[in-house]
């Protein structure tokens, strides 16, 4: 059997091309895929890339699996024609993303952000902070992503629980968050982006937060209404840690440059050196599965 993907880069093509039978075409997502890449009938699209996905489909006539390099898949989800199978690199960024987690609930529990604004203004500010032990943790997102954040957190003393769309044993159902949130102190945000979870963190959602609550959104934008959690943040009732916002990127003059409480990174959390050979590992086990002829991983299904 003989299998022509489409590749994001030359790096791509060099970790993929010692599959027997497999033949590499780059496409880097600017301008139309090159004649020979036209007939492939796997695309790798590049990590998170900002092509018009309905356009490049549409280059693709043979095209039968869309294999990406990243878990998010919520770009694509509209886009996939039938027939067409979408599957994510489900576990490539989970270790990166859980320690970025773990890194923004100490940095923000032990008052980092406040301490170096105090060294760029040469000030030695009090020393009162706080510690993580003994906090609550709710895990909104039962993935691969949030188990490994709980692995992580097994040795701060912490106590985790977790919710996800449906019950299962340990973890607790959505529709439960109401009673949860008060309960809680730390609330972790790892669900997809879909019509359900859209503006999924409004008002009513923060206000059910205890007072001094920190929320962590390592998701997506989208999950959280600004609006609502800027009016958190500026009445100085909660604290947050986001490495996605909405929107994204975040323009100058945004009212959440200069939000009290929050500390902001540039969706930073999945972006580390060996992210990309972890992802690529993902892709070369799921093109051996189509050279054998056997059942494709981590299949994105409906708004997944």
């Amino acid at each position: 059997m003989t299998l022509d993907v489409l590749v994001p880069n030359e790096y791509a093509a060099e970790q993929l091309g010692g599959l027997s039978g497999l033949h590499c075409h780059v496409y880097e997502g600017v301008g139309e895929v090159s004649h020979g890449g036209s007939g492939s009938t796997v695309w790798v699209p590049p990590f998170l890339a900002t092509l018009d996905v309905a356009e490049v489909i549409a280059q693709l006539p043979l095209l039968e699996v869309i294999q990406l390099v990243s878990a998010g898949a919520e770009r694509f989800v509209e886009h996939v024609p039938d027939g067409v199978v979408l599957c994510n690199a489900r576990g490539a960024h989970s270790g990166a993303t859980a320690e970025w987690i773990v890194a923004a609930m100490l940095a923000s529990v032990r008052h980092f952000p406040r301490y170096l604004a105090a060294q760029a203004r040469g000030e030695w500010d009090s020393p009162w902070n706080d510690e993580l032990a003994g906090r609550r943790v709710l895990v909104v997102g039962a993935g691969d992503i949030g188990r490994a954040v709980g692995r992580r957190l097994a040795g701060f003393e912490v106590d985790v629980s977790y919710v996800a769309r449906s019950a299962r044993d340990g973890v607790s159902a959505g529709s439960d968050l109401p009673d949860l949130l008060p309960r809680h102190e730390i609330v972790v945000l790892l669900v997809p982006t879909t019509p359900e979870t859209r503006g999924m963190v409004d008002a009513e959602f923060l206000a059910a937060m205890p007072d001094g609550a920190l929320l962590v959104n390592a998701a997506r934008g989208p999950v959280v209404d600004t609006d609502a959690l800027l009016a958190e943040l500026g009445s100085r009732r909660l604290h947050a840690a986001l490495d996605v916002t909405d929107p994204e990127p975040l323009p100058e003059g945004h009212p959440l440059w200069s939000a009290p409480n929050l500390l902001l990174t540039p969706h930073t959390a999945g972006s580390v050196p060996r992210a990309g050979t972890r992802a690529l590992a993902v892709v070369r086990a799921q093109l051996e599965r189509l050279l054998a002829g056997q059942p494709l991983e981590n299949i994105v299904h409906g708004d997944y």
